[in-house]
């Protein structure tokens, strides 16, 4: 079996992009005629470069893996990881190593007609305990930015919108009650804020526990925004509503700080989404910086690293929870993961995958309460309907 071709899908999705306003998926063919699907989860690093993840996919394609075998998948991925990162890997090209990483362990998986779970060495679980953000109005109409800017202006709102997504089922919400810089408007720096803020902050985090009770864990997603000292005084005000994890509460470049921060607060620290490949992680757990880890198979290193990085983190007693911000196939990645690790703690994910989600897959995710049912098909379980993204397709 040889890897034939590769092609390139960047999409805007339609309002109200949920999962982000652009996906890129990557479609790898056989000599077979097996297809696998892999995600670039790159998040705002790619934005506006939709030509440029064209040319990467099929240059690199044509480097590291055409006419080679994908059942050497390991291999490969090792070979892109060294060739196109000289064993230094950032985040925006571990994004394309991850989708092709991801499309080959899915052509394996329908080689051998079985779940990817079962070929990393069988499964803890069927179901996956989910969370998602609190998206202000859930039902398909919801402005993000203004849900967004609800977190800290509305906390009655907020609170009956966490209240409503445990009675669907959801046993942990999260939502970043201080402010950051909106999708688009570049890098984040960490900064200073008001007193007001963080009034807010407690306010909205005090109505959400007085709503969900013990129902659901409160989960404080913040996005690297704050110094550490912001963060220290924001957990001190949290702590006594026993948020479960306190995220990414300085940018992720470095570990020491954050494991400062981690030390100076009973609320665990979770990080990971920007980092790349099994050494950052080890850095990571080396320094005593998170809880919990929160890698992202469209951006880490596919499967390939994802599992390496869950075995790392069982050594240090840090529990996963696989973050998700994209489209489909990153989902249905972490939910072949979560299957098959030991110390899974809980998933991400974009309300129940629903809205346009579900219309580019040929079958839908399935759901019982607040948890994702595993699939049995074989691969990733998920097939895109190629058809279907053809409307949202970017012109480069």
């Amino acid at each position: 079996m040889k890897l034939v071709s590769a092609q390139a899908y960047a999409i805007q999705t339609p309002p109200p992009n949920l999962g982000g306003i652009f996906w890129y998926f990557v479609r790898l063919e056989t000599d077979t005629g097996l297809v696998g699907w892999g995600e670039c989860a790159v998040l705002f690093s790619m934005y506006g470069l939709h030509g440029s993840f064209e040319q990467l996919v099929a240059d690199n394609f044509d480097r590291y893996l055409k006419d080679n075998d994908p059942l050497n998948r390991e291999a490969l991925t090792k070979r892109m990881y060294e060739g196109l990162t000289s064993n230094n890997a950032g985040y925006f090209v571990s994004g394309v190593i991850s989708a092709f990483d991801v499309a080959m362990w899915d052509i394996c998986g329908k080689h051998f007609d079985a779940p990817i779970c079962d070929l990393l060495g069988g499964r803890f679980r069927d179901r996956i305990r989910t969370y998602t953000y609190i998206y202000g109005n859930l039902g398909g109409d919801g402005d993000l930015a203004a849900a967004t800017a609800e977190w800290r202006t509305n906390p009655k709102g907020i609170a009956d919108a966490a209240g409503r997504l445990a009675d669907e089922g959801f046993t942990g919400v999260k939502l970043d009650p201080m402010p950051y810089a909106p999708p688009g408007m570049g890098a984040i720096s960490p900064i200073e804020f008001k007193l007001t803020d963080y009034d807010a902050a407690e306010r909205t985090i005090e109505a959400i526990r007085e709503a969900v009770g013990s129902r659901a864990d409160i989960l404080i997603g913040t996005h690297g925004q704050m110094t550490p000292s912001v963060s220290r005084r924001l957990a001190k005000r949290l702590e006594k509503y026993d948020p479960l994890w306190l995220e990414e509460p300085c940018p992720p470049e470095n570990e020491v700080e954050m494991a400062r921060i981690a030390a100076s607060t009973s609320i665990p620290v979770a990080t990971g989404e920007r980092l790349a490949f099994v050494h950052d992680f080890h850095r990571l757990f080396a320094a005593g910086a998170c809880a919990f880890a929160q890698p992202d198979l469209g951006s880490c290193g596919g499967f390939t690293a994802g599992r390496q990085i869950a075995g790392l983190a069982e050594a240090h007693y840090v529990l996963m929870a696989p973050h998700v911000w994209g489209g489909p196939i990153i989902t249905a990645a972490a939910v072949q993961l979560d299957a098959a690790i030991p110390n899974f703690l809980i998933q991400e994910s974009i309300h129940k995958s629903g809205l346009f989600f579900d219309e580019i897959l040929k079958e839908p995710f399935v759901w019982e309460d607040g948890d994702l049912l595993l699939p049995e098909r074989p691969g990733l379980g998920y097939e895109i309907d190629e058809e279907k993204l053809t409307p949202y397709l970017i012109k480069s």
